[in-house]
């Protein structure tokens, strides 16, 4: 054999050898979640949805080739699981977390900003992670907590005005609960509105003394703000003690599953925050019924396709792809958390085809501009009765900074 044909036929070995082992590796999230204690009303859902849209990304031949991969473990809702999780993942080579869980989130903010992985919060964790500058490799990518506030109360003012009107916010009373109480507290002084506030004790299914006392005190609107069956006992002790449904106003938990145990007529005129479009009247939706779910490759129930929480978790994953396409467009090489993350600084204007508020990420603003709408159940699915956007950008942002600034100062 020739000299030239025997190099031709060693680098043919040697490629057809690398040929496995150079083919790009998949970009892995890990979606280390609760599934058994206190979230189990919207994980698997929402963990549906998220597995479905990569498994449609994947379908439709990923980004250049480029497939991914979710890892999925439950973590109980418990810091220590949690970080458990978050450590045997990483190792594995996951680049972006989601815990769904504030508990758990709240105690990987350090090893996340050390190790460079991304973790996207959405619509749970810490609201002042919105400050990017803070916490470089945290995203809440969605309407924080206070945003919503923000957002239920400007649909007020729009729709009657704030002015001299009562408004009652009834809570869990717990950290989360609470976290609406400064921004609701400012905006009363601003727009001279009197505020109370009515705690009830975890996990929530027993109210009645609490609305009692909402009930004395005659409230022009009542916003509650729990989560899971809770939501659906206020609702119903609310309507009960003489408060309008359509003066009920309710933070992102409140699903269709909570007006059917309320009861789809005595729910109509209830209100909510809302961060992404429900149903299937989306481009991205019906590709994920077409190929991933009439295909027999979904994730879970069909049934639950286009539900409030499996869309939710849709979106936070057509959010996290798209900051990976504009990563993966800089440069060549396997994806890190450290590009990841300049990724998710460069989306601009998303809206996953119309399923979510078009958000823009700066290194600054983590949050995506703080962007939702309300919407109202009508007998049989939620309406949206507002555009999206956001409300009181300043006021929020007071927030953010305050608590961006205790946890750099260790407080």
């Amino acid at each position: 054999m020739s000299m030239r044909k025997l190099l031709s036929a060693g680098l043919a070995a040697i490629a057809l050898l690398a040929g496995p082992a150079a083919a790009q590796e998949p970009v892995k999230f890990g979606l280390l979640q609760d599934f058994t204690a206190v979230y189990t009303f919207v994980t698997g859902e929402y963990n549906q949805g998220q597995r479905d849209y990569l498994t449609l990304v994947n379908e439709e031949g990923g980004i250049d080739g480029t497939t991914f991969e979710a890892i999925v473990r439950d973590t109980g809702n418990q810091p220590q699981r949690g970080i458990e999780a978050y450590n045997r993942a990483r190792d594995e080579g996951a680049i972006l977390f989601d815990f769904l869980s504030t508990p758990v989130s709240r105690a990987i903010v350090p090893s996340a900003l050390q190790d460079k992985v991304v973790m996207i919060t959405p619509v749970h964790g810490r609201g002042d992670a919105s400050d990017g500058e803070t916490f470089p490799y945290v995203f809440p990518v969605m309407a924080t907590y206070w945003s919503q506030a923000a957002i239920l109360a400007k649909w007020i003012e729009d729709n009657g005005g704030l002015d001299g009107k009562k408004i009652a916010l009834v809570h869990i009373d717990s950290p989360f609960g609470r976290e609406p109480i400064p921004v609701l507290q400012d905006l009363a002084a601003d727009k001279n509105f009197e505020l109370r506030t009515f705690a009830y004790a975890s996990p929530g299914n027993e109210q009645t003394s609490t609305w009692t006392e909402v009930r004395r005190y005659r409230p022009d609107y009542a916003i509650i703000w729990g989560a899971g069956g809770g939501q659906a006992v206020s609702v119903r002790e609310a309507v009960r003690n003489g408060i309008p449904p359509e003066n009920i106003m309710s933070v992102v938990w409140l699903a269709e599953t909570d007006a059917n145990t309320v009861g789809a007529d005595t729910m109509v005129g209830v209100k909510r925050f809302e961060a992404v479009a429900p149903g299937m009247d989306t481009p991205i939706l019906q590709r994920i019924k077409e190929k991933v779910v009439d295909t027999g490759k979904g994730a879970g129930d069909a049934s639950k396709v286009g539900s409030s929480y499996y869309n939710l978790g849709v979106a936070t994953m057509a959010v996290a792809v798209e900051a990976a396409r504009l990563a993966l467009a800089e440069g060549d090489g396997p994806l890190t958390g450290e590009r990841l993350k300049d990724g998710f600084q460069k989306i601009s204007g998303f809206d996953a085809e119309g399923l979510m508020p078009p958000i823009t990420i700066t290194a600054k603003d983590h949050q995506g501009g703080g962007m939702g709408r309300v919407s109202q159940w009508n007998g049989t699915a939620f309406e949206p009765v507002g555009e999206w956007g956001n409300a009181y950008p300043d006021i929020v942002q007071k927030e953010i900074d305050e608590g961006a600034a205790g946890f750099r100062e260790g407080r």
